[in-house]
């Protein structure tokens, strides 16, 4: 039998892959932004641990493939998945800023990838790669993804923060 005959059933690949799978049937696209937003379901991801990550692509659904890998990986160091969190594309949701979306979301931990607190219509600033708590929540942002996948100082800046928003060691 060859390596690539070789067959497994589900249950041995749920376990092989316990913390990677993502179902796909809970992950709905966006609708178009002529529709009437539905509740809830402008986001991929589950959700589970209210981790917000907000990313700004005008072109995309969510977030290009590139950009959704390398978050992937990013969120496999925090020892977290696409399930804990929920990634929104702002761009597709125009005149809806911080309060509207916390209200909506009530994250307990908030991440802006390219997109300013001002931006974000935050009352207030705080520069980038700075941990800062506000209104019951933790906030963080951070330039685009692209700029922090190819910059090793970007990315260990990145590493110091999520290592003290989720308390690893």
């Amino acid at each position: 039998m060859a390596l690539n005959d070789i067959q497994l059933d589900s249950s041995l690949l749920v376990d092989m892959y316990r913390n990677s799978l993502v179902e796909m049937r809970d992950i709905r696209p966006m609708q178009g932004k002529e529709d009437a937003p539905r509740p809830g379901r402008q986001y991929l991801g589950e959700f589970r641990k209210n981790i917000l990550l907000i990313v700004h692509y005008d072109l995309e659904t969510y977030l290009p493939d590139p950009q959704l890998n390398f978050i992937t990986s990013i969120l496999g160091a925090c020892k977290l998945g696409l399930g804990d969190v929920a990634i929104l594309n702002i761009a597709h949701l125009p005149g809806e800023g911080y309060k509207h979306i916390q209200e909506k979301f009530k994250s307990n931990v908030t991440i802006l990838f390219g997109l300013s607190p001002q931006e974000f219509e935050m009352p207030l600033d705080f520069p980038e790669f700075q941990v800062q708590p506000f209104n019951n929540c933790t906030f963080l942002h951070t330039p685009v993804l692209e700029k922090l996948e190819n910059d090793k100082v970007l990315k260990s800046k990145l590493w110091v923060c999520l290592r003290r928003v989720f308390g690893l060691t």
